[in-house]
């Protein structure tokens, strides 16, 4: 489901909302990343301004982030790292940019540093992990 929302609403040249960056960064469309399909989007390169750099997260890590977002109520960087570990690391801005991508949506909002909230009903009763 989350991924058909993001196919028809979210459309190349988005810019992606970020909580630090005063640089933009922009969806490119739909391509592949980590062997599955996955929004594709451009980063700025401070080297080579008219040569930025490309990122994505894929559709199995849209559906994880989503339910996460869900059942917790909350998106949080330390959860990203763990669950997401292979996505983190292929660059810590894929969690602003699927936070970004949620809020957009309307699904979250930003509340602190490393954390989002979900602005729907929570699925399941909210841990108290984080």
């Amino acid at each position: 489901m989350i991924v058909k929302t993001i196919r028809e609403n979210i459309s190349p040249d988005t810019v992606i909302p970020k909580p630090f960056a005063q640089e933009k960064y922009i969806v490119k469309g739909w391509g592949r990343r980590r062997g599955e399909k996955a929004l594709i989007y451009y980063i700025p390169n401070k080297k080579n301004p008219d040569c930025p750099h490309q990122k994505g997260v894929n559709v199995s890590e849209w559906r994880a982030a989503y339910k996460r977002l869900v059942v917790a109520g909350k998106l949080t960087t330390s959860w990203f790292k763990e669950n997401l570990s292979d996505c983190y690391k292929a660059g810590s801005c894929n969690f602003t940019t699927v936070g970004g991508i949620f809020e957009i949506l309307g699904l979250a909002r930003y509340v602190k540093r490393g954390r989002y909230e979900y602005l729907g009903e929570v699925d399941e009763p909210r841990s108290l992990e984080e």
